[in-house]
């Protein structure tokens, strides 16, 4: 029988569970599974063709349907691009040309022709209002009929799916990874997560559950089967409450509490009189979220349950009728008395504030001996600091150096992303050298171990993944930050999108920038064409679906960046359509085939943030004349409607120099803390395999590998993060 998570196996890790069925002769079966893999840009590896060969071809059959399915989507390919060109890019109009081509077109069309000749008699036509503007004129077979086959090309990308295990265990194995996970999940990934918490709630569990939204969305499978909660603060059973009532287990968003059954009431109350009663001090952390305790006390009733006292304290904090001093309060008032040293003995009992408040403190000390009383409390206490926490530090002291810069990025966990002046003064320098010498040598030491350790040179300025908020879920989706080559001499962006009730116009658009981050040229639909490349047309609503493309020819580029961005014109936003994502392809000079073709595609992932511009990555032109991408996962607030290319130049050309000036720690850095003790260290050259087990970092997984192997991938890229 087919497991219902195995979807969610082969996305999160590229194996497929073990088949299982019959014996039989699933050789050819097997063959025409690979093939039908290899059009979308994956393979069989070796091991697991071998696998489905010795199956019933049924069982291959029914296994390859499944999988095809689930990696389409993957990919993009479960639904039909159309182009609103049906040549693109070939036979891309003049934008003015193409305009007056739709208003003549409307002249002609009886029922149009009134209302254009009263536009025409006011100097302004709404090209929204033409017959032939923004809907596709041709069918996708038609579409189809218009492109040659695509030629296959050796810089096609190839996604090897593995065999995995028996699909109870990878499904535990999965489970067990995300729940423990020390960094933060995406939205996306944390939905998956329920889903495995509520299958493997009678199953094996992590050792910790360091994440709290984690935490939630495993304790509301826990209460659903009618398990021990995991609970040791008061905001635990609030997320909770949250992921009850579908909420946000975030607790960035209000929620709005749906009346819950007598049962969970008590097992929410009984949790939060717990916790209490274990450590009163804890009463503290209801001042954070007061509001939210005050709307939850209104549905939990606590005054029918007298047996649980301290459970009724909580909102009694929350009303304000009852004191409950928070640490931070505490904290603020030594501050606000200029007490360095005074804030920081009482800060040393709370590890992970004192971490997160180094700068300000540094910052506020006025004597050499406040300066020295800070380090010395950081030395003492950050083995007892989550290593994201650590890391997050580190990387935030090697940004501030001496000189105070220019202005700060500031990226909330939704993705939405401003620009402030820094008026900060330095750090100094002494003080953030012997943090940073305490830092690197407390993560030397929590680092395991690696062996022979075997890396893929692409993957060293990968950014390490501290947190997975904002980064959407997709095929080769980087974390913020991060910096990848670029292969190709034609790059084609894509968006798709489906409305969900209302039209909805999504518009692509590409601006390139010079080394001064000044406006050079752009491509949208009031630039169709260029001498950097072509749009492939504007559509403007999307009951089916609707896709737009870039194409641009890096060999003709003007300018150092290229900046794709996703504009809402008109109707739903990217959390409110049915779908919508965007991604790139890379392509050879020579290779022709549809506007989408799934195998050239590097990179795809779901548009599903708060604003109105979508900036999912930008392309960096080096000094050698090679391409990067540098990934930001950003969303601007943008204008209610209308947003166009044109409009946010200046906010886009800002918010990438702050990302691009700013210095990510990543896998290299990692690597070397690796190997400073005397591990030898490989890159790999993406032929030979070694046959020894070894520690691989890279961006999929090769063929060969010993089983012993331990392997980091971007899936699982965060497991390198030391707890």
């Amino acid at each position: 029988m087919v497991h219902p998570l195995e979807p969610l196996v082969v996305r999160h890790t590229h194996r497929l569970p073990s088949p299982t069925g019959p014996a039989g002769e699933g050789a050819v079966a097997a063959r025409q599974f690979d093939a039908a893999l290899l059009s979308v840009g994956f393979k069989l590896s070796a091991e697991l063709l071998a696998h489905l060969s010795g199956l019933s071809e049924g069982t291959v059959v029914d296994t390859a349907t499944r999988t095809l399915g689930t990696v389409r989507e993957t990919v993009g390919d479960h639904v039909r691009h159309n182009a609103y060109f049906v040549d693109f890019p070939a036979n891309v109009p003049d934008t003015y040309d193409f305009w007056m081509r739709c208003i003549a077109e409307a002249l002609v069309d009886d029922e149009a022709r009134p209302g254009v000749l009263d536009q025409l008699s006011t100097g302004v036509v709404d090209l929204l209002t033409l017959p032939s503007y923004g809907r596709y004129q041709h069918t996708y077979a038609e579409m189809l009929g218009h492109h040659e086959e695509l030629l296959a090309a050796a810089g096609d990308r190839m996604t090897v799916l593995h065999l995995g295990g028996d699909a109870e265990a990878e499904v535990a194995a999965l489970y067990v990874a995300l729940a423990g996970s020390s960094t933060p999940l995406g939205e996306d990934t944390l939905r998956d997560l329920e889903a495995l918490a509520e299958a493997c709630v009678d199953g094996q569990q992590p050792a910790e559950i360091p994440i709290r939204e984690n935490r939630a969305m495993v304790n509301r499978a826990r209460l659903r089967a009618g398990s021990e909660l995991l609970l040791d603060t008061v905001t635990d059973v609030l997320r909770l409450a949250c992921a009850l009532s579908d909420g946000d287990v975030t607790l960035l968003e209000p929620t709005r509490f749906r009346g819950l059954s007598r049962p969970v009431r008590r097992a929410l109350l009984a949790g939060l009189d717990s916790v209490v009663a274990a450590a009163p001090a804890k009463l503290a952390d209801v001042h954070a979220h007061r509001e939210d305790f005050k709307r939850l006390g209104e549905r939990l009733h606590p005054h029918e349950y007298p047996q649980w006292p301290h459970a009724a304290e909580v909102f009694a904090v929350a009303r304000g009728e009852k004191q409950a001093r928070s640490f931070d309060s505490l904290v603020e008032e030594l501050l606000g008395m200029h007490d360095v040293t005074g804030a920081v003995k009482l800060l040393r009992s709370a590890p992970g504030k004192l971490f997160r408040s180094l700068d300000r403190l540094l910052r506020m000390a006025l004597t050499q001996e406040e300066r020295d009383a800070v380090v010395a409390a950081a030395e003492e206490v950050v083995p007892h600091v989550a290593g994201r926490v650590v890391l997050s530090v580190r990387e935030h002291l090697h940004n501030r150096a001496e000189d105070t810069g220019e202005r700060r990025v500031f990226v909330n966990r939704l993705g939405r992303a401003w620009v402030m002046e820094d008026d900060r003064p330095p750090v100094p320098a002494a003080e953030r050298d012997r943090l940073v010498a305490a830092l690197d040598a407390e993560l030397r030491r929590r680092l395991p171990a690696p062996g022979r350790l075997l890396i893929d040179p692409d993957v060293l300025d990968v950014a390490l993944p501290l947190s997975g908020k904002a980064v959407s879920s997709g095929l080769g989706v980087l974390p913020r930050g991060s910096v990848s080559p670029v292969d190709g001499e034609l790059l084609r962006f894509f968006v798709y999108w489906k409305q969900k009730s209302h039209d909805t116009d999504y518009d692509l658009s590409a601006l390139m920038l010079d080394a001064d981050y000044q406006t050079v040229s752009w491509l949208s639909y009031t630039q169709l064409s260029a001498v950097d490349g072509e749009h492939s047309g504007d559509i403007t609503e999307a009951p089916a679906g609707a896709s737009e493309f870039i194409n641009l020819r890096l060999g003709a580029v003007r300018g150092t960046f290229v900046v794709p961005q996703v504009n809402l014109f008109s109707g739903e936003g990217f959390e409110e359509v049915e779908e919508s994502f965007f991604g790139f392809m890379l392509r050879e000079g020579e290779q022709q085939g549809r506007p989408f073709e799934p195998r050239t595609v590097r990179m795809k992932s779901e548009l599903r943030g708060p604003g109105r511009v979508a900036l999912p990555l930008a392309f960096r032109r080096g000094a050698d004349g090679r391409w990067q991408a540098k990934w930001l996962h950003l969303y601007l607030r943008g204008t209610p409607s209308a947003n166009r290319v044109e409009g946010n130049r200046v906010s886009v050309a800002t918010l990438l120099r702050g990302i691009v000036e700013r210095e990510q720690l990543t896998v290299r850095y990692l690597a070397e803390l690796m190997t400073d003790g005397g591990t030898a260290m490989t890159l790999w050259d993406r032929k030979t395999v070694p046959q020894e087990p070894v520690t691989y970092i890279g961006l999929q997984r090769p063929e060969g590998l010993h089983p012993r192997s331990r392997v980091f991938t971007p899936e699982n890229l965060r497991d390198l993060i030391p707890a």
